[in-house]
């Protein structure tokens, strides 16, 4: 049996997977395996994938492919995450010096699959289509001890045209509140200040249990009161379940952040029908008035998919103004790339890259000119800031971010890190606010 010692684990993908990475390396730490920062110092090499978008996809099957044409590398080879559960044991006539192949659903069985690889020295797939199994949280291995991401609800029922997650992750399996917050206890009591809620949908939490009495905003409101919490944020959300009780929390709670992430996807009642995303646009602007009728100092962040098949010039200006009048905080836009596996891929990808690119930079420049303004208009104001770490980029800066997403830079000492500071806004350069505390 071949002796392992040593492990290195490269993520690609959301939170999700970062937190799953978390997991993982906590789990071998305690089989008493040494994490290393260098691949060519280790015994185990795990890659945990995405599938969400072509280039992470390619990006993870480039890397992982070049291993097997190096001579003189006997290191186990492991594949997770969604790439894992999306191509499962094809993997292996792809790649066929990889030794195993572990789901999003199946990674609390990673130590028993290491066994099983060293024992008998054949490939083993395990992918479940289904997470039935409670995974170790409390024993993850965090880096970051100010901040953590916490888990709450894994896989989707909503089954977007454009995304593979149903068909890599499963349906909608939500944690028990219990152990919820269990985990988030803990880690307040371990100095964490901010925790962010995941899911792949958080707004479906506790719809597939209701014996527990406990949806998304009931969660909230007991989490709320765990002393020492500072802030609570979550992601990814969907505008469907996005409900008054919710915006009703997030305007009541202290430790809640005003920050939503609110994913529009299209401003085209078309595309969103073939986007199969459940609301049109009137829907979807209906909600966001109410949200800032109930609490006007909410931001919200958004998605949006350009390029989508049959898109046309008059449709990506209906999302283009949407943008302009709603005016996100934050904005993630992308432009559309078929992803075997999801209904999507049946129709033709008949929007040139060049429209694609055209349409996602005339975006990218609308949010840019919007952030600038939000940027300006927080000039000479005291803004909460979590301090989160030392500035890279600056002597003597610690950097951090306010309630609402916002970046921040100021002069400060190492000691502050982990605390909440009152800082005013005096400058700001490119997308990072710049100020001092204020005593």
């Amino acid at each position: 049996m071949k002796n392992v010692k040593t492990f290195f684990i490269k993520t690609y993908g959301c939170q999700m997977n970062e937190l799953d990475t978390d997991v993982m390396a906590g789990m071998l730490k305690n089989r008493g395996l040494f994490q290393v920062a260098d691949e060519n110092d280790a015994d185990l090499l795990i890659f945990n994938t995405c599938s969400i978008r072509d280039l992470a996809e390619r990006k993870a099957m480039g890397k992982i492919g070049r291993l097997g044409r190096m001579k003189n590398r006997d290191a186990v080879i492991g594949v997770t995450g969604c790439m894992a559960n999306a191509k499962k044991e094809s993997l292996f006539n792809k790649l066929p010096h990889i030794d195993f192949v572990l789901g999003t659903n199946n990674i609390h069985d990673l130590n028993n699959v290491l066994d099983d690889v060293l024992a008998t020295k054949t490939q083993i797939n395990r992918t479940d289509g289904r997470f039935e199994h409670e995974i170790d949280y409390l024993g993850a291995s965090r880096e970051d001890k100010v901040k953590a991401h916490v888990s709450i609800i894994r896989g989707c029922d909503k089954f977007c045209t454009y995304c593979v997650v149903p068909y890599t992750r499963g349906p909608e399996v939500s944690r028990s509140p219990q152990s919820i917050l269990e985990e988030v206890k803990q880690l307040t009591q371990n100095g964490y200040k901010e925790i962010t809620l995941l899911g792949q949908n958080v707004n479906s939490y506790g719809k597939d249990t209701p014996e527990t009495n406990c949806l998304f905003h009931d969660l909230l409101y007991q989490l709320d009161k765990i002393p020492g919490l500072e802030r609570i944020r979550f992601m990814t959300s969907h505008p469907i379940d996005i409900s008054t009780e919710l915006m009703t929390a997030v305007r009541d709670l202290p430790s809640l952040c005003e920050f939503v992430h609110f994913p529009l996807q299209s401003g085209s009642a078309r595309i969103l029908r073939k986007m199969h995303r459940m609301y049109n646009p009137e829907q979807y602007m209906e909600k966001v008035l109410q949200f800032k009728e109930i609490h006007p100092a909410v931001v919200l962040g958004t998605d949006i998919i350009v390029g989508f098949p049959t898109e046309t010039d008059e449709e990506f200006e209906m999302t283009f103004n949407a943008v302009k009048e709603i005016r996100y905080g934050v904005g993630f836009f992308f432009a559309y790339s078929p992803r075997k596996g999801t209904p999507a891929i049946r129709w033709q990808d008949d929007i040139s890259e060049e429209v694609k690119q055209v349409r996602l930079q005339r975006l990218s420049k609308l949010q840019d000119e919007i952030s600038k303004e939000q940027r300006s208009d927080m000039l000479d104001t005291t803004v909460e800031v979590l301090v989160e770490k030392i500035s890279i980029k600056e002597d003597h800066m610690l950097k951090g971010r306010t309630r609402c997403w916002k970046n921040v830079i100021f002069p400060g000492t190492p000691d502050l890190i982990g605390t909440l500071q009152r800082v005013r806004i005096h400058s700001y350069s490119h997308q990072t606010l710049i100020g001092k505390i204020v005593n």
